[in-house]
């Protein structure tokens, strides 16, 4: 069997060298992305800075930590403080008379000279004791480290994510159509005396070949490739300088196996079909598809797709914020754009004959692909997955920036914002109100179990605030927030005006409140409002300036930014500055994730061109004896394979309008401003991309049939 196998692959190289290229790309991604993640796990060790040169550092607590239930048992759970603790002056001179104390920077540590049991016995429970390479911790690098590496995590996760869903999608796709163009092959193999079960394995033998091959290639272009990725990742600013890739061989395991059963499995299912094939039937068989499906392939793509749609109504139903996040919008509009492929068959003929196509030679071209609906899916199933991610998901990372940016204009009637790390507060000018706040943050045990932070602002003028902010209320009054009362949002376990909640403030500091007004959920950007009374240690960083009639507004910014050290925008400009379109991070990882699908795309459309397109000789040749000139047949062959494109992008199209349509109602339902965006600047190229590749590639496969 494997000499048989051997000899097929040698002579039909050209059907399986699309395969080839398209797994071993698969397995490379995957492998380089695995090896990005497996250096993403834990920071290296790095030598204290900050007090290099003392033996002891002592830091203020940095830390709440809490109580809550886990089961029958309570565990402790720990968050970082918005308000670390200092050094008290009184602990400072205790720590003085066991040595010399070395202050560097700000007053939540400092470097003592003495030995470290000496300092523990001193400082009890005071605060923190830090030795060896732990006194880095009094660093600011070390949590700039930690919340690169989620970036970077986060990237690698979702793009391996997308590599892999690609890979095992065009991959199958491709295999099993090559198997398809072999029917006649099969036929004769029966009538020769070949049981189904020897067709099967000589299938399986091939894929095992192929997968082997296309594997091993595959994690070595991933170990060669994983280098340049890192260097990508830190010249683009979203890897740490430091961001190398580790030795592992985990990620090259997972990727080698993964290929090789992605290979297979691919072949599986065509194999069973291609195993049923009678001899006579094959011989005789037309070129012609009956439109048939396999039950089982149409059972999936009914499930998929109820279940596309059922995850989206779901999430409508009971958790519409979380529609908003990257990780939904990135893993639902795969399970529709599967689903969709597995229905393809019955959607290819009836989109293809709904698209106009003038003159002799279109309507040729469309009754073509509409006759050919394998040639016609396996075209338009990779054009699918590009339009339909890049619609959906840049679409979606679109429309909910662009939606945090109006509604943050929205929040507020100030005319200027002044923003600065610690700005001085100033008298307001004639006619002008002004609202000072600080960032904070508020922590709160819900259900007993769960310890949630919630990022907050604290406001010096309450009165000011209400006067000011235009937030979504949903129930009580911004003016009666005082010192002995917050501001919540629908998010919180406990959301009734007038009800009581036990907080603990951005210093750690426990506290019962009472609930003054409730906001909507929004886009996720109403955190909580407290006064300033309750974190002396929040320094302002934002003032909302609303100026009073016929004031002049450059005037009014100069002598603000002179005043407060601040620096002051226009309501719009500030909105622009702070809500961008699209952060650069998540801009790269979603340009990354489209590249990834654009490759595979046009792999896979040179690869299944190159195949169908050579294997017509007969028919274009019967073209040729009707009369068609060298030029007619070309332009109907490259109609063919634009129509397969559009065909696709008309199906990723409709993917990602359910996709949009649904982000537009979570939107809507967590009163939200409803900002739907499509990528036509991205997707558009894509489309153009695919559709030259396509045209190009059954061009230069066209055959050369004789008259």
């Amino acid at each position: 069997m494997l000499t048989v196998a051997l000899a097929a692959l040698r002579a039909r190289w050209a059907t399986f060298v699309g395969s080839f290229v398209a797994l071993a790309l698969g397995v490379g991604l995957i492998a380089v992305m695995g090896l990005g993640l497996g250096s993403t796990f834990d920071a290296p060790e790095r030598a204290p800075e900050r007090f290099a040169s003392s033996p002891v550092v002592v830091m203020g607590t940095d830390s709440l930590t809490v109580d809550v239930r886990r089961g029958p048992s309570t565990v402790q759970l720990s968050k970082k403080l918005a308000h670390p603790h200092p050094v008290d002056a009184g602990l400072l001179r205790e720590l003085r008379a066991l040595g010399p104390v070395v202050r560097r920077g700000g007053p939540d540590a400092v470097g003592v000279d003495a030995p470290a049991a000496d300092v523990r016995r001193l400082v009890g429970d005071r605060a923190q004791v830090l030795t060896g390479g732990d006194r880095n911790r009094a660093d600011p690098g070390p949590e700039r480290d930690a919340e690169a590496l989620v970036a970077v995590n986060s990237l690698l996760g979702t793009a391996g994510g997308v590599s892999a869903f690609v890979s095992v999608f065009v991959v199958a796709s491709t295999f099993a159509f090559a198997v398809a163009l072999r029917r006649r092959e099969f036929g004769l193999l029966r009538t020769a005396g070949a049981t189904p079960g020897q067709i099967r394995r000589l299938l399986l033998t091939e894929a095992l070949v192929v997968g082997t091959l296309a594997s091993a290639a595959g994690c070595a272009l991933g170990a060669w490739g994983a280098p340049h990725l890192a260097r990508l990742l830190v010249e683009g600013e979203v890897a740490p300088g430091w961001f190398t890739i580790r030795e592992a061989s985990w990620p090259l395991h997972v990727a080698f196996w993964t290929g090789l059963s992605v290979a297979l499995a691919g072949v599986w299912a065509a194999s069973r079909r291609a195993g049923r094939i009678g001899p006579v039937e094959a011989l005789r068989e037309a070129d012609v598809d009956t439109g048939s499906m396999a039950p089982g392939r149409l059972s999936a793509g009914i499930v998929l797709c109820a279940a596309g749609v059922g995850l989206l109504v779901h999430g409508l139903a009971t958790d519409p914020s979380g529609l908003l996040k990257r990780k939904t919008y990135t893993t639902q509009p795969m399970v529709l754009i599967t689903a969709v492929a597995l229905l393809a068959p019955l959607l290819v003929r009836r989109v293809a004959r709904l698209l106009p196509l003038p003159g002799a030679i279109g309507m040729l071209v469309r009754e073509n692909t509409a006759a050919s609906l394998r040639r016609t899916a396996a075209v338009a199933a990779p054009v699918l997955v590009t339009v339909a991610l890049a619609g959906s998901l840049l679409g979606s990372a679109a429309s909910v920036t662009e939606a945090e940016a109006t509604e943050a204009r929205s929040r507020t009637a100030a005319h200027l914002i002044v923003t600065g790390e610690e700005l001085r507060q100033v008298a307001e000018p004639a006619g002008a109100t002004l609202s000072g706040s600080a960032s904070t943050a508020v922590f709160v045990r819900e259900e007993g179990s769960a310890l949630i932070r919630s990022d907050a602002r604290a406001v010096t003028d309450p009165a000011a605030f209400a006067d000011l902010a235009r937030l979504p209320v949903v129930a009580g009054d911004l003016r009666d927030l005082d010192d002995r009362s917050i501001v919540v949002n629908e998010e919180w376990e406990k959301h009734t005006v007038g009800e009581t909640v036990h907080v603990w403030l951005g210093d750690g500091r426990p506290v019962s409140l009472r609930i003054a007004a409730v906001l909507a959920i929004g886009t996720g950007n109403h955190g909580a409002y407290v006064t300033s009374a309750h974190v002396p240690a929040a320094k302002v960083d934002r003032i909302d300036v609303r100026l009073g009639a016929g004031a002049d507004r450059e005037s009014a910014a100069a002598s603000l930014a002179d005043s407060t050290g601040g620096t002051v925008r226009t309501l719009d400009a500030w909105a622009d500055a702070t809500h961008p379109r699209t952060s650069s991070h998540t801009r790269l990882g979603l340009l990354v994730v489209l590249g990834i699908a654009l490759v595979y795309t046009t792999i896979a459309l040179a690869g299944t061109l190159l195949m169908a397109t050579s294997a017509r000789a007969g028919e274009l040749g019967s073209l040729r004896f009707a009369g068609a000139t060298r030029a007619q047949v070309l332009r109907v062959v490259t109609g063919e394979a634009l129509l397969a494109v559009a065909v696709g992008a008309v199906l990723g199209v409709a993917v990602t309008a359910v996709s949009l349509a649904g982000l537009g109602a979570a939107l809507a339902s967590l009163s939200a401003p409803v900002t739907i965006t499509v990528p036509w600047q991205t997707a558009g190229p894509a489309l153009g991309v695919c559709a030259a590749v396509a045209a190009l590639s059954a061009a230069l496969s066209c055959p050369r049939p004789r008259r």
